[in-house]
């Protein structure tokens, strides 16, 4: 199997690359259930939060969620 890693140069998170240079993204199940689940101001909170992050704060997006 494949390594994944951190890529120290992505302006985002969630990117990592695996050893043969392609480039994945990656996000917590909660997020991707606020993301499908929520109205349409609730993802718009949730991206702008996600916007601002190299790492993922679940805490964070669950306020931006909730607010």
């Amino acid at each position: 199997m494949g390594k994944l890693f951190a890529d120290p140069t992505a302006e985002q998170c969630g990117w990592l690359k695996d050893k043969w240079g392609l480039s994945w993204q990656v996000w917590p199940r909660a997020m991707g259930e606020m993301m499908e689940k929520g109205t349409p101001e609730q993802v718009a909170r949730v991206t702008k939060a996600t916007l601002a992050m190299k790492k993922f704060d679940i805490a964070v997006l669950e306020k931006a969620y909730k607010r």
